[in-house]
């Protein structure tokens, strides 16, 4: 799977993050600190110019799926879902994962950089990864509610 990273700092979290996903065999692109070249930068993009970048890169299709990390992880999930056919999730446990999944068909993973252990962190990818996008016609139909709305206000 392509994935696309992105967070507003460089961290442990980040580097184990982005090394499981690694081993798992995905395609990973990075964004925001994370890329080698802006690693200690001091204008690089802060946390609602990195959600945009995955989000971005997601609609586009450069990206299957995107991980997003900030302090809280609020604020990516706030600013990717402002991006139509994005649903961004801020998951701080493994079922919360995994009903993202299934229940919101989340296409983004959130994580705080403050509240998520490595070991929390690798057992949520593991419900992320493993529980499928859910196919419930209740489930579907909620998404594509939550889809007229976005559109609804687009542009004003």
């Amino acid at each position: 799977m392509k994935l696309a990273v992105g967070s507003d700092a460089k961290t442990y979290l980040t580097d184990r993050v982005v090394m499981e996903l690694e081993k798992r065999g995905h395609a990973v692109e990075l964004f925001g600190p994370l890329r080698a070249e802006n690693e200690n930068k001091s204008d690089a993009l802060n946390w609602v110019q990195v959600a945009q970048a995955v989000a971005e890169a997601i609609v586009a299709n450069r990206a299957d799926e995107g991980i997003l990390f900030c302090w809280t992880g609020t604020g990516v999930a706030l600013a990717a879902n402002k991006i139509p056919d994005i649903r961004a999730a801020l998951c701080h446990d493994a079922e919360t994962a995994r009903g993202a999944r299934l229940w919101n068909r989340a296409n983004v993973l959130c994580l705080s950089l403050r509240a998520t252990t490595e070991i929390v962190a690798r057992e949520i990818l593991e419900a992320w990864f493993s529980t499928p996008l859910g196919t419930d016609p209740d489930d579907v139909l909620a998404v594509a509610q939550v889809r007229e709305i976005e559109f609804k206000y687009a542009g004003k």
